[in-house]
This record gives structure tokens, C-alpha cells and sequence, in this order.
């Protein structure tokens, strides 16, 4: 076999039965002595992957030659762009990256990925938990995790200190939601806003603001009545974008109630006059709730609608989400088959939905109960 070059990297058995790696990836300008970097496993073939990675790597530029060390900061950075970015949504991708640049301090940035301890994370996840960041902290030690699981294959540390660590467990919060009277005020100030329709389609399906506003014409079907998820309008880098729902389960068709075919039927009439009347000067948009300028609207300025609606209305000014929350709480209270719901809903699966609203259970037991003595009387006891 010939020998292997020094680039090419070196795998020998130790004494102490552990398999050992070596590879040479370059020289130090300063002293002249070669930049060796070594790493260990329990098998030949676990270091043999080592050793491809590394060389990989070194290619591509994420390991230094000289003994100038990779910062934490640095390789979170680099995991997220090189290796988590393919595969996640843009905006999960904006998440990460709003969070690694508003809440990961320049000192813990700046520490060599190898001197990275547990207690350096554990400080952050305490601090950010402190000021009621817990679920900022879950979704950064995600990333931190995986990161540090990576850098653990690639040889560049032995361990990933961050399974040392514990975060802070937050209040659950509880849904909101409107009461029936409390919707229907909301759906009467509403009335005379121009985004009314959207308000009501939102109160009878239980859609997520961004599947409502990626809803397309073509996606209602008025002679069966129904109504079709199949994509999201979401804002990336301040452009918007439609793209797939995030579970097979949110692809869904929905049947609508009369009263809210007969809301969509007068907003396509009118939608039809504007675009009549512009002519060629109308977007090429098909989006049922589009901006006032007939562009994707953007999420803000529909939520800036419904806070002030709320206030007019005298309601408490709940979450946009609410409304999705008011229609299942109200299925679920009419006795609804929590199966059922769960379809409607989109969720994964019935027991995201029975988690969600299990507040609501108690009552609906209750009113089971009831039913049952109902039907079975009281004179046979």
C-alpha cells in the first residue's frame, strides 16, 4: 500500500487500544513547525470518518493552519450557514441568527471553541432566563447543542460541554381566548374595515394568519364549499415569500360555513371591480387578502388592524392567534370530536390538540356526564 502524504493524514492503534489520527494541515509562517492536529476513537473506521471530515474541512476553509484557534462565536456562526442553514426554513434560519446576535454576549463569543466550559453556558441560559427569556433560551441551546454535537465529530473538541447544562423553565402560558360574546362585539366593530372578511374567515376556520394571508382563489371550492390549505406567506430578509406548510398535517381541506361563503363571495366581487377597473396597471396577484396596493401584505400591518379593532371594541387586546383559539375552544364546547378538530386545526397529531386546550376538558366532561343522566334518566335510582 503506498504511504500516505503528509496531507493526507496518519491512523495508528495506541497502546491503550484506542485508535488515534494525525494530520498535518500546513506550517506556521511564525515558527516554521507543522500544524498537526490529532483526534481519537474507539475504532479505526470511527476515525477514518474523522480524518475524511477534517481533510473536508480544511478545504473549505473552516480550519486555520496556523495555531490560531476557532472562537466560539466563529463556529456557531459557521454551523449555522454551513451546515444547519440547508436544511431549515428561512424563516427558522432568522430566528437563529436574530438570536445569536442579539443575546450572545461578545465575551462568550470570543472564547476558544476548545476553553468553551458548561459554566460559560449555564451563566448565559441563567441570565437571559432571569430577564424571562426561556423560550429564547431552548431555541439558542438547540443550536448551541447541535453545534457543539458537530464540532464533537469533526475532532475540534472531545466533548459537547452544553449536556452539562440546565435551562430555566418558564411559566406556561395560557391560551387566549375571546368568549362567544366577546367575538361577536369583535366581528361587529369589525364590519366596516376594509380587512373584515380576513377577520371573519379567521373567527369560522381556525387558520393561521399565515396560511390565511397565502390563501389564492383558486384554493376555494364553491360548489363543494370548501377551502384548501397548501402554503404560507411568511416575510424573509423583508420580502415575502410563500412556501410550504411546515407539517403534512397542515395541508388540509376545510368546509366552510354559508355565512362565510356568502363574506368570500362579496369580497371576490369586489376584489374583480378593482381589478376591472385598473386594467393593466392591477399586479399579477391572486392572493384573497392581499394590501391595500394589491401586494403580499405583511403580517404587521394586519396585526396593527386587529389591536385597533380590539380597542375599539373595548376587548382585551389578546394575541391575532386568539381567534384560531376562540374557534376550537367553541367546537370543542359544542361536543366536537377532538379528532375533528385536530384536522381542522392542522395539527401533527390529536394529542398536540388535547394538550392545547386542556383547560377546556374539564367542562366538556361535565357536560358528558350530564348528557349520559340525561339519557338514562334519574328515576332508576
Amino acid at each position: 500500500m503506498a504511504r500516505r502524504g503528509n496531507r493526507e493524514g496518519t491512523i495508528c492503534r495506541r497502546k491503550d487500544g484506542r485508535w488515534c489520527g494525525a494530520v498535518t494541515l500546513g506550517y506556521d509562517p511564525k515558527t516554521g513547525k507543522p500544524v498537526r492536529k490529532f483526534f481519537y476513537g474507539k475504532t479505526r473506521q470511527e476515525v477514518a470518518e474523522k480524518l475524511t471530515r477534517i481533510l473536508r474541512d480544511h478545504h473549505l476553509g473552516l480550519i486555520p493552519t496556523t495555531k490560531e484557534r476557532m472562537e466560539f462565536g466563529s463556529w456557531l456562526w459557521t454551523f449555522l450557514d454551513l451546515y444547519k442553514k440547508p436544511e431549515i426554513r428561512p424563516t427558522t434560519y432568522e430566528l437563529y441568527a436574530g438570536i445569536l446576535r442579539l443575546h450572545l454576549p461578545e465575551r462568550l463569543s470570543r472564547i476558544p471553541l476548545e476553553k468553551l466550559r458548561s459554566e460559560d453556558l449555564q451563566a448565559l441560559y441563567t441570565s437571559l432566563g432571569e430577564q424571562g427569556y426561556s423560550r429564547t433560551v431552548q431555541i439558542l441551546h438547540n443550536l448551541i447543542h447541535s453545534a457543539l454535537d458537530q464540532a464533537v465529530k469533526l475532532g475540534y473538541v472531545p466533548r459537547n460541554v452544553s449536556e452539562a447544562t440546565t435551562r430555566p423553565k418558564g411559566k406556561k402560558k395560557g391560551i387566549q381566548i375571546l368568549t362567544p360574546q366577546e367575538l361577536k362585539r369583535f366581528l361587529e366593530v369589525a364590519k366596516k374595515h376594509r380587512l373584515f372578511p380576513a377577520f371573519y374567515v379567521l373567527a369560522t376556520t381556525g387558520l393561521r394568519r399565515g396560511e390565511l394571508l397565502g390563501l389564492k382563489w383558486q384554493d376555494i371550492d364553491w360548489e363543494r364549499g370548501t377551502l384548501t390549505v397548501q402554503r404560507n406567506l411568511v416575510w424573509v430578509g423583508g420580502e415575502p415569500a410563500l412556501q410550504e406548510p411546515k407539517t403534512r398535517g397542515s395541508y388540509r381541506t376545510i368546509p366552510l360555513p354559508e355565512s362565510t361563503l356568502e363574506v368570500l363571495k362579496e369580497w371576490r366581487r369586489r376584489w374583480l371591480e378593482k381589478k376591472l377597473a385598473l386594467g393593466p396597471d392591477w399586479p399579477k396577484t391572486d392572493l384573497v387578502f392581499p394590501s391595500e396596493v394589491h401586494t403580499a401584505m405583511h403580517p404587521r400591518n394586519f396585526l396593527r388592524a386587529f389591536k385597533g379593532l380590539l380597542q375599539e371594541a373595548g376587548l382585551p387586546m389578546v394575541s391575532l392567534h386568539a381567534l384560531r383559539h376562540s374557534y376550537a375552544t367553541l367546537l370543542l364546547a359544542e361536543g366536537e370530536n377532538p379528532r375533528v378538530v385536530q384536522e381542522i386545526l392542522g395539527h401533527s397529531t390529536v394529542t398536540t390538540t388535547l394538550g392545547i386546550y386542556s383547560k377546556v376538558l374539564p367542562s366538556l366532561k361535565q357536560q358528558a356526564v350530564k348528557k349520559v343522566e340525561r339519557i338514562l334518566g334519574r328515576n332508576n335510582v
